[in-house]
């Protein structure tokens, strides 16, 4: 599995001194919640990209995951590049460390990967509007009756920042920064595009405000 980080500028002065994958959320930093929906599927080997801080990343770990060092921004889908080398399994899943559910609620990576027939199939996971907390659009995409992934027809849905992809899908794509993005689109065309509803709530902590939002409604629960 390759959890993917990003700066996390938004989140600043949280991020002034740590990486935003160790900003804690309750006391439990966003990295360790995302592996924790990972290991709870039975996942256990992961690898983390890294450009801000990753000693710190590296160190928190204490060699318990790898880390793919990046000198220089890759992007999403990039960054998922440089670091195939790294990764055992074929296909994998790609989990940003900025979103999660919680503990128990559901238990989706088993489901996604049922859904993937293909070498060229991407399977999302996607989130009810009204289930999603630190968003503030309408929606990304629609998922159709049979679970195809559309621009503009099906129930609204959130991506949910968790897809299984497969090596071959990267193939013929630039040495260099890209986006995880262009690569959905490409599958949205070719109907290769799967999604896969989450059956819980899902929080996505972007900024301070949506991170205080998600410590209250975590501790409501």
């Amino acid at each position: 599995m390759l959890l993917a980080a990003g700066l996390g500028t938004r989140l600043r002065p949280l991020t002034d001194t740590i990486p935003k994958p160790l900003v804690p959320v309750a006391s439990v930093p966003l990295i360790e919640r995302i592996m924790r929906n990972a290991q709870a599927e039975g996942v256990k080997r992961f690898v983390a990209n890294a450009h801000y801080r990753a000693d710190q990343i590296l160190a928190h770990f204490g060699g318990l995951i790898k880390i793919s060092h990046e000198d220089e921004l890759l992007g999403t889908g990039g960054g998922v590049k440089r670091a195939l080398p790294m990764l055992v399994s074929d296909p994998f899943f790609v989990m940003n460390t900025d979103a999660f559910w919680a503990d128990g609620a559901d238990r989706p990576l088993a489901k996604m990967l049922a859904r993937y027939e293909s070498p060229h199939d991407i399977v999302i996971l996607c989130i009810q509007p009204r289930r999603a907390t630190g968003v503030s659009r309408s929606h990304d995409f629609c998922l159709d009756p049979s679970g195809l992934v559309t621009r503009d027809y099906g129930a609204p849905i959130i991506y949910g920042g968790v897809a299984v992809v497969g090596r071959a899908v990267f193939d013929d794509t630039p040495d260099g920064a890209f986006s995880f993005y262009d690569l959905m689109e490409k599958a949205m065309d070719d109907e290769r595009l799967k999604g896969v509803v989450l059956d819980a709530d899902w929080y996505h902590v972007g900024d301070p405000t949506s991170l205080a939002e998600t410590e209250r409604r975590l501790g409501s629960a």
